[in-house]
Parts: C-alpha cells; structure tokens; sequence
C-alpha cells in the first residue's frame, strides 16, 4: 500500500530503531549497560509475534548474546492489531514487534515505530539491496526506510499437471485467455467439477488482477480509478469464471480436499505456504501437480505481503532491541525461519542456496517474486479492500451490473481516501 507522509514517517523511526540495534556488528555494552566493577548488566527485551516459532529463535538469540533476555509474547493475528493500539495510545508496548506490511502505514502515521535510516551504515544487514524491491517497498516511503523485511509471501497458480494434460494443456496457461480456456475445459469433465478456485473473500486477488491489465488502482494524485476500463475490465473477467461455471462459490469443502482425488478444482492460486500442505496432505498428487507464476495480460504482476520487524519507538532497550531484529535480518536465521515456520525469507541472499535454487516451486516463487508489489501503502486500504469484497459479492452472487457497481464502489473509495 502507499502510506501517507505521516505513516511513512513513523514506520520509518520503526525501521531506524530496529536497524540501529539488530546488527550482528554492534558491541556486547551497545546492548547492555554496564554496572558494579564494569561488569555488564543482562537486559531485557519484549517480542511481540504471531507464531510459537519465534520462542524458539529467541531462545537461540540469547545462546550468542548470553547478556540480553528475550520475552517473546505469541499474539493471534486477530487481537493483534487491536493491542497494538493500546500500546501505543498507553506508550508501554514490546520493544520489537512483528507487522504486517499493511499496518505499517497506520502505526507510522502514529509515530510509534522507531526511524532506521541513520543506522544503515552501522547495521548492513538492513540495507534496502539486500531484500526483494517489492518488499522493501512495503518499508519505504519518500525515501524514507521504516521497516526490515523479514518474511514475505506472494501468489502463484498451483495446477494439477495430469488433469491440465487431459484437457490439451502441457502447460500451465501462460496468459488470461488460456486461464479462462483451460478453467472452462476442466469444467466440462462433468458434473460437480470446476476449473479454478477463485476465493472472493479475498480482496488481494482483484487488486492483482486489475494490475496485469493495467490499473493503477489510485493514480498520483490520490484519485481511486476503480470505475476505469483497466478494473471494471477485470472484474468482469473474474466473473466470468463464476458465470460459466468454471469456479465454485461455496463448496464449503478444504481447498486440499477438492484438488486432491479426482480434481474437483483443479487449480487454485495460494502462497507459498500451501506447497508443504500439498505435500503433506496430499503425498498421493506426487509427480502430478505443479506450481506456476500467474498468467499474463499485460503483466503477470503478484501481490507481496509478509511481516517487517519494527522496534517499538517507547522502546527503553533500544540497542538490544536493534541487535535482536539485526540477528533475525541475516539469511541463515531466515531459511530456519523458513524451515519451522513454512515462510519464505526476504533476504535475497537466501534465494541463492541449493535448496531453493534447485526446489522447481521454490523456484517459482522465487521467479513470481521479481514481478510482487505491494498494495497501496496507504493508511485507508484495510477499509476499501472491505468495501471492494462487497461490491464483488453483488457481482458475482446477485448479478448487478459490474460498471455500475464499480462506480458506486469508487465513489465510496474516494469518501474513504478524502475524510
């Protein structure tokens, strides 16, 4: 998303803490102070993260830097961002946190998150070139850096490569027009099967797809181009699968359930996560599915979401705070990250090992990731993906026509922008 001045901002000051004190680099007494007879005192520091993983890093963290203690709090997604607010309206809240890459622009607009752009020489293992452009997008604004990649996510097209063959397709569809083709042909196996799984709860996927036709979703100026040829275009075309029959609305089956066995949905587009759920889940689909960059229009540009780690600006262990997310920045912290946790790492040198240079989904994640951009780093881009799904839902379950509801949807995006 794009951020305002006022997010960007405070993301950045996050960003700067966090770079300042997570160098590998920086001394044992920048991250403690020193007390009776010059020996070092122990601090501590509180993490605030969305997995038990991260118990487990910390743990390790404190075996390399026996004088800082990591209090490592798990929060769920769902209460997290809420807490977050309390935090910073009380000023007491963790010195790191994990966050998503669309609350950064909220929670930097509330200056909450500590400026790391003065420690980038100190701390190289923040520096912009090391991460993906589309994810150090996520932490950049005006020039300004607020926030250190530290896992990332995308989406690519899963297919099942037996079914696909039966149907004349030796190959993932390469562009629109053979998703739309090859969607209706699988389709056509009979009855209770589909081509695709498009979920329309998912608001990212529209935003994707407007893309690769080329909207840009907001122009320059802040003016929302929902009700434009490039989008209305889009909308239509993902009807289209719901429409002929080719995508499901509510199967209410597991997504694994239905492409597994005889293939009710054939295709699916997910993250990287799902790679070892197929795996897993599915060991019988060996040799019979495959992974895939999506298909083009104009582009086949991806979403690019994931979690930066900021260091919190009422931090009072700033330094420890700066050397723990330096520790958990470096490639081998982030491929175990990977290992444990199923997330693929956002440093680009991690990319360059055997394992995910030799894995072929691996590679195609890593391939997808070149062309992944953000979303809109702007503060009101929660509220118009909500208002985007709903418009979608009349579309595609109720029949309204799509330029007219478009228009009603971007007359109430430019409300939420311009409040």
């Amino acid at each position: 998303m794009r951020k305002t001045l006022a997010t960007v901002l405070a993301t950045t000051l996050i960003v700067m803490g966090i770079l300042t004190g997570c160098s590998s680099s920086s001394s044992s007494n920048e991250a403690t102070s020193s007390g009776k007879n010059g020996q070092e005192e122990k601090v501590e520091i509180s993490v605030w993260a969305m997995g038990n993983q991260m118990k487990e890093f910390a743990q390790q963290f404190e075996k390399e830097n026996p004088n800082i203690k990591v209090n490592v709090q798990t929060i769920p997604w769902g209460a997290a961002h809420d807490k977050l607010l309390t935090a910073v309206a009380s000023k007491k809240g963790p010195d790191v946190v994990q966050m998503g890459t669309t609350w950064i622009p909220e929670f930097a607009t509330a200056k909450a998150l500590m400026d790391l752009t003065p420690y980038l020489d100190k701390y190289p293992e923040f520096g912009p070139d090391n991460f993906y452009p589309g994810s150090v997008e996520t932490a950049t604004f005006e020039g300004a850096y607020v926030g250190v990649p530290w896992y990332i996510d995308t989406r690519f097209l899963y297919y099942r490569t037996d079914l696909l063959k039966e149907v004349g397709y030796d190959h993932a569809p390469a562009t629109w027009e053979e998703l739309q083709d090859a969607a209706l042909k699988l389709k056509q196996r009979g009855d209770n099967k589909y081509g695709i799984l498009l979920d329309p709860k998912e608001s990212s996927l529209g935003f994707m797809f407007a893309r690769q036709n080329g909207s840009k979703l907001i122009d320059d100026t802040g003016k929302p181009l929902f009700n434009e040829p490039q989008f209305v275009e889009t909308v239509d075309y993902l009807n289209s699968f719901f429409k002929n029959g080719s995508a499901p609305l509510d199967l209410g089956i597991d997504m694994i359930q239905t492409f597994k066995g005889e293939g009710v949905t054939p295709m699916f587009i997910s993250g990287p996560w799902m790679v070892k759920m197929v795996q897993d889940q599915a060991p019988e689909l060996e040799g019979k599915w495959a992974t895939a960059v999506l298909p083009k229009k104009e582009n086949n540009i991806s979403t690019l979401g994931g979690s930066n780690l900021s260091v919190f600006q009422y931090t009072k262990q700033p330094e420890a705070a700066m050397k723990f997310v330096a520790w958990m920045s470096q490639p081998e912290t982030q491929l175990k990250w990977m290992e444990v946790a199923s997330e693929m790492p956002a440093a680009k040198k991690a990319w360059e090992t055997e394992k995910l240079q030799s894995d072929p989904n691996y590679k195609v994640i890593g391939e997808q990731l070149k062309s992944a951009r953000p979303l809109p780093l702007i503060k009101q881009w929660e509220e118009i993906a909500q208002n985007y799904m709903g418009s979608f839902e009349k579309v595609i379950r109720a029949g309204d026509d799509v330029k007219q509801e478009m228009d009603a949807f971007n007359q109430k995006a430019d409300q939420i922008l311009n409040k």
